[in-house]
């Protein structure tokens, strides 16, 4: 009687280690993960930047507004960020996430002024905000079913949704952006703060990061993750539904998208059509930079938070010291550019053990 297919992601990782390719998730704890992501190094990174501004300019840098705005602005780009690190740890890449995210909003943003205008409740509002989400699942849906299922490359796929994302919000608006979003939302969700300290978008922001971080680390859907990312076909013989999973990363990746898109909006008040054409390539650098694996397999939340807020940091330290914020590019791209280094030497490393 022929055996059930196994359904465990830990027979990959035995078939992977045959193949020379260690499997990343299966049996290993979250600070084995951290230490192969190369997290703990661009945690140091973060740490001296921190410090040097510190002592550079205490009193400015260190201030509770100058920490607050730091926060609040990596806020919307963290989000996304946590969604682009599930879909580059399968090994694959969402271009889109930018555009959905301005399609998100203008959807939401149209609701609401559809169903009750700039004075409108929270009816409308509530409306508008699941209106933004759907949008942005729809897309990540997309995406997903296009790469799973007619496994097409996903940097054409999501190049291509990029595009249409983008259009479809300049078609709705005209190329004009939607202003006169309710007072309620911007007032409490944009600029609202819980306990009259923290602002909501931070807020939003953990709680998606944490919730992201251990399903990740924790569950069977983070394994499967790990598992394909290191090694699609083994993890297809030992029973994984990959394009099934795939699409379910995508779907996700498109939701947190279309979510951000919720929150620029609250925050800016406004659509901000032009505002996000490189955030896409925020989030990789930002998930790539916390030590996640272009190649798929490796990576943690953890490295994809620290990722988020190095240019955060650079860009406010260097506003502070008087540095020209043209910098803080090329500082990024430096240690960007040093992280992939670092993961294609260990990777070559471990292949010749």
């Amino acid at each position: 009687m022929d055996r059930p297919a196994e359904t465990d992601p830990r027979p990959v990782a035995a078939r992977a280690d045959l193949e020379g390719e260690p499997e990343a998730g299966a049996g290993e704890t979250l600070l084995s993960r951290t230490l192969r992501a190369n997290s703990l190094w661009i945690f140091l990174v973060l740490v001296v930047l921190v410090l040097g501004f510190s002592v550079a300019r205490p009193q400015a840098f260190l201030s509770p507004f100058n920490i607050q705005s730091i926060f609040t602005n990596a806020a919307t780009l963290l989000v996304v960020s946590v969604g682009m690190t599930y879909v580059i740890v399968s090994a694959g890449i969402d271009l889109s996430v930018g555009s959905v995210l301005v399609f998100s909003g203008v959807v939401a943003a149209k609701t609401m002024t559809g169903i009750g205008g700039q004075d409108s409740g929270w009816g409308p509002i509530v409306i508008g905000l699941v209106v933004g989400l759907l949008g942005g699942l729809a897309w990540g849906i997309t995406n997903g079913i296009l790469v799973a299922k007619a496994h097409i490359p996903p940097l054409i796929v999501t190049l291509g949704t990029l595009g249409m994302a983008l259009g479809s919000a300049q078609i709705i608006t005209g190329g004009t952006d939607v202003r006169n979003v309710p007072v309620q939302l911007t007032a409490v969700l944009g600029q609202g703060r819980l306990l009259g300290v923290i602002p909501w978008l931070v807020v939003i922001a953990v709680v998606v990061t944490i919730v992201g971080g251990l399903v990740l680390a924790t569950t069977r859907f983070g394994r499967y993750t790990y598992a394909i990312g290191s090694n699609t076909e083994a993890a297809r013989r030992a029973g994984i539904a990959v394009d099934r999973h795939l699409l379910k990363v995508y779907a996700l990746s498109g939701l947190l998208a279309g979510l951000a898109g919720d929150l620029s909006l609250a925050y800016f008040t406004t659509t901000t059509i032009g505002g996000h054409t490189t955030d896409n390539l925020s989030a990789i650098a930002a998930v790539v930079l916390g030590g996640t694996s272009l190649f798929g397999g490796v990576g943690t939340m953890f490295g994809t938070v620290v990722g988020v807020f190095i240019p955060a940091v650079l860009g406010s330290g260097f506003v502070i010291i008087g540095v020209q914020p043209f910098w803080q590019s090329v500082a990024v791209g430096a240690v960007l550019v040093a992280a992939v280094f670092v993961d294609q030497w260990r990777r070559r490393a471990r292949e010749n053990r």
